[in-house]
Protein backbone atom coordinates (compact mmCIF):
# COMPACT_ATOMS: atom_id res chain seq x y z
CA UNK A 1 0.00 0.00 0.00
CA UNK A 2 1.94 2.67 1.44
CA UNK A 3 6.07 3.15 1.16
CA UNK A 4 7.98 1.26 3.59
CA UNK A 5 9.55 4.29 5.79
CA UNK A 6 10.66 4.95 8.77
CA UNK A 7 9.63 8.34 8.80
CA UNK A 8 7.12 9.65 10.63
CA UNK A 9 3.79 11.00 9.25
CA UNK A 10 0.84 11.76 9.98
CA UNK A 11 -3.61 11.27 10.06
CA UNK A 12 -6.65 13.24 9.83
CA UNK A 13 -9.77 11.55 10.33
CA UNK A 14 -12.38 11.00 7.75
CA UNK A 15 -15.89 11.65 7.73
CA UNK A 16 -16.31 7.54 7.57
CA UNK A 17 -14.01 4.59 7.80
CA UNK A 18 -14.27 3.67 4.06
CA UNK A 19 -12.90 6.98 2.38
CA UNK A 20 -9.99 9.27 1.91
CA UNK A 21 -10.54 12.70 0.58
CA UNK A 22 -13.81 11.28 -1.10
CA UNK A 23 -11.74 8.73 -2.60
CA UNK A 24 -12.47 4.58 -1.78
CA UNK A 25 -9.78 3.05 -0.35
CA UNK A 26 -9.03 1.02 -3.37
CA UNK A 27 -5.63 2.32 -3.97
CA UNK A 28 -6.19 5.19 -6.16
CA UNK A 29 -5.39 7.48 -2.87
CA UNK A 30 -1.50 6.06 -3.78
CA UNK A 31 -0.86 7.60 -7.28
CA UNK A 32 2.17 8.70 -8.62
CA UNK A 33 1.58 12.56 -6.41
CA UNK A 34 1.40 10.49 -3.35
CA UNK A 35 4.62 8.98 -3.67
CA UNK A 36 6.47 11.88 -4.90
CA UNK A 37 5.21 14.05 -1.77
CA UNK A 38 3.88 11.59 1.07
CA UNK A 39 6.84 10.17 1.93
CA UNK A 40 9.24 12.15 2.89
CA UNK A 41 11.95 11.96 0.05
CA UNK A 42 10.30 11.47 -3.09
CA UNK A 43 9.94 7.38 -3.27
CA UNK A 44 11.29 5.31 -5.74
CA UNK A 45 14.67 4.10 -6.88
CA UNK A 46 16.83 6.41 -5.89
CA UNK A 47 20.13 6.44 -3.89
CA UNK A 48 18.28 7.22 -0.88
CA UNK A 49 15.57 4.72 -0.27
CA UNK A 50 17.73 1.65 -2.27
CA UNK A 51 20.47 2.62 0.70
CA UNK A 52 18.00 2.42 2.83
CA UNK A 53 16.44 -1.04 1.70
CA UNK A 54 19.56 -2.27 1.12
CA UNK A 55 19.78 -1.80 5.45
CA UNK A 56 16.66 -3.49 5.87
CA UNK A 57 17.44 -6.24 3.51
CA UNK A 58 20.67 -7.42 5.01
CA UNK A 59 19.21 -7.39 8.76
CA UNK A 60 16.44 -9.76 7.85
CA UNK A 61 19.04 -11.70 5.80
CA UNK A 62 21.43 -11.65 8.59
CA UNK A 63 19.14 -12.09 11.83
CA UNK A 64 16.09 -13.71 10.68
CA UNK A 65 17.13 -16.00 7.48
CA UNK A 66 14.28 -16.44 5.95
CA UNK A 67 13.87 -18.91 2.81
CA UNK A 68 10.64 -17.09 1.63
CA UNK A 69 9.31 -13.63 2.57
CA UNK A 70 6.09 -11.61 1.63
CA UNK A 71 6.49 -8.10 1.71
CA UNK A 72 2.29 -6.66 2.43
CA UNK A 73 2.31 -3.56 1.30
CA UNK A 74 5.43 -3.50 -1.25
CA UNK A 75 4.77 -0.40 -2.84
CA UNK A 76 7.50 -0.24 -5.69
CA UNK A 77 9.07 -3.49 -4.51
CA UNK A 78 12.21 -2.44 -3.52
CA UNK A 79 12.16 -5.05 -0.60
CA UNK A 80 11.43 -7.71 -2.62
CA UNK A 81 14.36 -6.64 -5.06
CA UNK A 82 17.01 -6.54 -2.45
CA UNK A 83 15.74 -9.82 -0.73
CA UNK A 84 15.94 -11.42 -4.13
CA UNK A 85 19.25 -10.07 -4.64
CA UNK A 86 20.28 -12.23 -1.64
CA UNK A 87 18.79 -15.66 -2.67
CA UNK A 88 15.74 -14.98 -0.88
CA UNK A 89 12.25 -16.00 -2.28
CA UNK A 90 10.57 -12.99 -1.93
CA UNK A 91 7.12 -11.78 -3.20
CA UNK A 92 4.98 -8.51 -2.47
CA UNK A 93 1.55 -7.19 -2.94
CA UNK A 94 0.00 -3.64 -2.83
CA UNK A 95 -3.42 -2.04 -3.46
CA UNK A 96 -1.86 0.80 -5.58
CA UNK A 97 -2.42 0.04 -9.34
CA UNK A 98 0.72 3.05 -9.51
CA UNK A 99 3.01 1.32 -7.14
CA UNK A 100 3.06 -1.84 -8.93
CA UNK A 101 3.41 -0.59 -12.26
CA UNK A 102 6.68 1.20 -10.69
CA UNK A 103 8.22 -2.50 -10.02
CA UNK A 104 11.10 -3.19 -12.22
CA UNK A 105 10.36 -5.25 -14.75
CA UNK A 106 13.03 -7.69 -13.83
CA UNK A 107 11.21 -8.32 -10.28
CA UNK A 108 7.90 -7.29 -11.69
CA UNK A 109 6.44 -11.18 -12.36
CA UNK A 110 6.77 -11.30 -8.43
CA UNK A 111 4.85 -8.64 -7.02
CA UNK A 112 1.27 -8.32 -7.99
CA UNK A 113 -1.73 -5.53 -7.08
CA UNK A 114 -4.41 -6.45 -4.50
CA UNK A 115 -5.69 -6.51 -0.78
CA UNK A 116 -3.41 -7.60 2.31
CA UNK A 117 -6.36 -8.59 3.48
CA UNK A 118 -7.08 -11.17 1.08
CA UNK A 119 -5.69 -14.82 1.12
CA UNK A 120 -2.02 -15.20 0.22
CA UNK A 121 -2.57 -19.15 -1.23
CA UNK A 122 0.69 -19.88 0.25
CA UNK A 123 2.38 -19.81 3.72
CA UNK A 124 5.83 -18.12 3.33
CA UNK A 125 8.67 -18.15 6.37
CA UNK A 126 8.17 -14.65 6.84
CA UNK A 127 5.72 -11.86 6.45
CA UNK A 128 6.83 -7.97 6.58
CA UNK A 129 4.05 -5.13 6.68
CA UNK A 130 5.88 -1.78 7.25
CA UNK A 131 4.24 1.35 7.56
CA UNK A 132 0.57 -0.05 5.87
CA UNK A 133 -2.22 -0.76 8.61
CA UNK A 134 -2.54 2.47 9.72
CA UNK A 135 -3.70 3.81 6.23
CA UNK A 136 -6.90 1.06 6.47
CA UNK A 137 -9.94 0.84 7.95
CA UNK A 138 -10.42 -0.65 11.23
CA UNK A 139 -11.89 -3.86 9.84
CA UNK A 140 -9.65 -4.09 7.24
CA UNK A 141 -6.47 -4.45 9.32
CA UNK A 142 -7.72 -6.44 11.78
CA UNK A 143 -8.77 -8.67 8.72
CA UNK A 144 -5.48 -8.07 7.31
CA UNK A 145 -3.64 -9.06 10.80
CA UNK A 146 -5.69 -12.17 10.55
CA UNK A 147 -4.51 -13.07 7.30
CA UNK A 148 -0.96 -12.70 8.29
CA UNK A 149 -1.31 -14.92 10.87
CA UNK A 150 -3.13 -17.77 8.64
CA UNK A 151 -0.01 -17.64 6.34
CA UNK A 152 2.90 -17.65 8.53
CA UNK A 153 4.73 -18.07 12.00
CA UNK A 154 6.50 -15.04 11.77
CA UNK A 155 5.33 -11.08 11.01
CA UNK A 156 8.17 -8.30 11.14
CA UNK A 157 5.47 -5.36 11.86
CA UNK A 158 5.32 -1.48 11.85
CA UNK A 159 2.81 0.88 11.86
CA UNK A 160 3.45 4.47 13.03
CA UNK A 161 1.83 5.05 16.86
CA UNK A 162 2.16 8.84 16.02
CA UNK A 163 1.71 10.32 12.82
CA UNK A 164 -1.80 11.67 12.99
CA UNK A 165 -1.94 14.61 10.20
CA UNK A 166 -1.24 12.25 6.95
CA UNK A 167 -4.64 12.45 4.89
CA UNK A 168 -4.22 8.63 4.42
CA UNK A 169 -3.84 7.69 7.69
CA UNK A 170 -7.35 6.70 9.06
CA UNK A 171 -6.06 3.76 11.57
CA UNK A 172 -3.43 5.31 13.48
CA UNK A 173 -2.65 3.37 17.09
CA UNK A 174 -0.25 2.64 19.78
CA UNK A 175 1.65 -0.84 19.88
CA UNK A 176 -0.46 -2.23 22.56
CA UNK A 177 -3.60 -2.19 20.01
CA UNK A 178 -1.78 -4.24 17.08
CA UNK A 179 0.19 -6.52 20.12
CA UNK A 180 -3.68 -7.37 21.28
CA UNK A 181 -4.72 -8.72 17.53
CA UNK A 182 -1.42 -10.53 17.13
CA UNK A 183 -2.11 -12.09 20.67
CA UNK A 184 -5.62 -13.01 19.14
CA UNK A 185 -4.34 -15.61 16.84
CA UNK A 186 -1.19 -16.66 19.19
CA UNK A 187 1.30 -14.53 18.24
CA UNK A 188 3.33 -12.96 20.45
CA UNK A 189 6.52 -10.36 20.24
CA UNK A 190 10.21 -11.55 20.50
CA UNK A 191 11.40 -9.74 23.50
CA UNK A 192 15.13 -10.97 22.31
CA UNK A 193 14.85 -9.47 18.67
CA UNK A 194 15.48 -5.88 17.98
CA UNK A 195 13.10 -5.12 15.03
CA UNK A 196 14.28 -1.18 15.61
CA UNK A 197 16.55 -1.06 12.63
CA UNK A 198 13.24 -0.51 10.60
CA UNK A 199 11.47 1.66 12.79
CA UNK A 200 11.72 2.60 16.58
CA UNK A 201 8.49 0.82 17.00
CA UNK A 202 8.80 -2.07 15.00
CA UNK A 203 8.16 -5.43 16.45
CA UNK A 204 8.63 -9.18 15.52
CA UNK A 205 5.99 -11.17 16.55
CA UNK A 206 6.06 -14.63 16.31
CA UNK A 207 3.42 -17.58 16.56
CA UNK A 208 3.71 -18.87 20.42
CA UNK A 209 2.63 -21.83 22.07
CA UNK A 210 4.50 -21.76 25.24
CA UNK A 211 2.78 -21.82 28.81
CA UNK A 212 2.20 -18.76 30.44
CA UNK A 213 4.69 -19.77 33.15
CA UNK A 214 7.83 -19.19 30.68
CA UNK A 215 5.75 -15.66 29.24
CA UNK A 216 5.76 -14.21 32.15
CA UNK A 217 9.58 -15.08 33.46
CA UNK A 218 10.85 -13.87 29.16
CA UNK A 219 8.55 -10.35 30.05
CA UNK A 220 10.27 -10.24 33.03
CA UNK A 221 13.44 -11.04 32.04
CA UNK A 222 13.10 -8.12 29.39
CA UNK A 223 11.48 -5.52 31.96
CA UNK A 224 14.36 -6.15 34.56
CA UNK A 225 16.65 -5.37 31.61
CA UNK A 226 15.46 -1.91 30.32
CA UNK A 227 14.52 -1.31 34.14
CA UNK A 228 18.52 -2.56 34.78
CA UNK A 229 19.19 -0.06 31.76
CA UNK A 230 17.24 3.03 32.55
CA UNK A 231 19.11 3.13 35.95
CA UNK A 232 22.59 2.96 34.97
CA UNK A 233 21.80 5.43 32.00
CA UNK A 234 20.08 7.79 34.33
CA UNK A 235 23.37 7.57 37.11
CA UNK A 236 25.57 8.64 33.88
CA UNK A 237 23.37 11.74 32.92
CA UNK A 238 23.37 12.77 36.72
CA UNK A 239 27.34 11.73 36.67
CA UNK A 240 27.84 14.53 33.24
CA UNK A 241 25.42 16.88 34.90
CA UNK A 242 27.28 16.86 38.28
CA UNK A 243 30.92 17.02 36.41
CA UNK A 244 29.61 19.85 33.99
CA UNK A 245 28.01 21.51 37.13
CA UNK A 246 32.39 21.41 38.65
CA UNK A 247 33.38 22.36 35.40
CA UNK A 248 31.04 25.63 35.63
CA UNK A 249 32.53 26.37 38.76
CA UNK A 250 35.69 26.25 37.88
CA UNK A 251 35.02 28.42 34.74
CA UNK A 252 33.52 30.73 37.57
CA UNK A 253 36.28 30.87 40.10
CA UNK A 254 38.76 31.16 37.04
CA UNK A 255 36.74 34.32 35.58
CA UNK A 256 36.68 35.80 38.72
CA UNK A 257 40.55 35.16 39.41
CA UNK A 258 41.03 36.62 36.45
CA UNK A 259 39.06 39.70 37.11
CA UNK A 260 41.33 39.94 40.42
CA UNK A 261 43.70 40.42 38.23
CA UNK A 262 43.37 42.59 36.27
CA UNK A 263 41.70 44.61 38.90
CA UNK A 264 45.38 44.65 40.50
CA UNK A 265 47.49 44.74 37.32
CA UNK A 266 45.84 47.91 36.97
CA UNK A 267 46.10 49.32 40.57
CA UNK A 268 47.61 52.83 41.27
CA UNK A 269 50.29 50.29 43.64
CA UNK A 270 50.87 48.58 40.27
CA UNK A 271 51.51 51.63 38.32
CA UNK A 272 53.21 52.98 40.40
CA UNK A 273 56.05 50.37 40.76
CA UNK A 274 56.00 50.40 37.32
CA UNK A 275 57.12 54.38 37.03
CA UNK A 276 59.86 53.82 39.55
CA UNK A 277 61.24 50.68 37.53
CA UNK A 278 61.47 52.74 34.68
CA UNK A 279 64.10 55.60 36.08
Amino acid sequence: MASSRSTVRGHTQPTDNHTVNNLPLDGRQFDANYYATGCGAAYGYTPHWIAQFESVASYIHQHIAPASLLDAGCAFGLLVDQMRARGVEAWGVDISEYAISQVRAEIRAYCRQGSVAQPFGRRYDLITCIEVLEHMPPQEAEAAVTNFCAHTDDVLFSSSPLDYTEATHINVHPLDYWARLFAAHGFLRDIDFDASFLTPWAVRFRRSAAPAIEIVQSYERRQWRLLDENTQLRAELQRIRTSAQDAAALRSERDQLATLVRGYENGRFIQLMRKLKKR
